[in-house]
C-alpha cells in the first residue's frame, strides 16, 4: 500500500497498489496452466487379457444408398422410386420400431434427391438416421 505523507488539515489517503496482486495472479495463472494437463491423465493400468468376443448386435441398421444417378437401394436392393422406398421402410418398422438407418450418398448425387429421400424417411417415422462418409 502506498500512503502520503499526511498532513494536518489532509485526511488518510489510502490507495491499494494492484501491482503485487497482479503478479500473485499471473503466477497462479501459470501454475494452473502447467499443472493442468498432468491432472488429466489418466491412471496406468496393466488390464487382463482375455479372448476375443464379438460385439452383441441384434439388429443392423439399414444401409440407404444413393448412386451418382439418382438410383435409391435399400440394404443393396435396388428401389424403383419413393414410394417403393416408403412401403420397405415401412415392413421394416413393422418388424422393429427403433431400427437406424445408415444414409450412404456418393459424394455427386443431386443434393435435392438427398433431401427428398430423407424426407420420406422422416415421414415414416425412422428417427435415427446416421450419414455415413469416408475420410481423406
Amino acid at each position: 500500500m502506498a500512503f502520503k505523507p499526511q498532513s494536518e488539515d489532509e485526511g488518510a489517503m489510502s490507495e491499494i497498489n494492484v501491482t503485487p496482486l497482479v503478479d500473485v495472479m499471473l503466477v497462479l495463472v501459470i501454475i494452473l496452466l502447467v499443472t493442468a494437463p498432468l491432472l488429466t491423465q489418466s491412471v496406468h493400468v496393466t488390464l487382463p487379457k482375455t479372448a476375443a468376443t464379438t460385439a452383441d448386435v441384434k439388429e443392423q441398421p439399414l444401409q440407404l444408398g444413393i448412386d451418382a444417378q439418382g438410383l435409391i437401394t435399400l440394404n443393396k436392393l435396388p428401389l424403383v422410386n419413393l414410394a417403393a422406398l416408403e412401403t420397405a421402410l415401412k415392413d421394416e418398422l413393422l418388424k422393429n420400431p427403433e431400427i437406424g438407418l445408415h444414409l450412404y450418398a456418393d459424394q455427386d448425387v443431386v443434393y435435392s434427391k438427398v433431401a427428398e429421400v430423407m424426407a420420406t424417411v422422416q415421414h415414416d417415422g425412422i428417427a435415427k438416421i446416421a450419414f455415413v462418409t469416408v475420410e481423406q
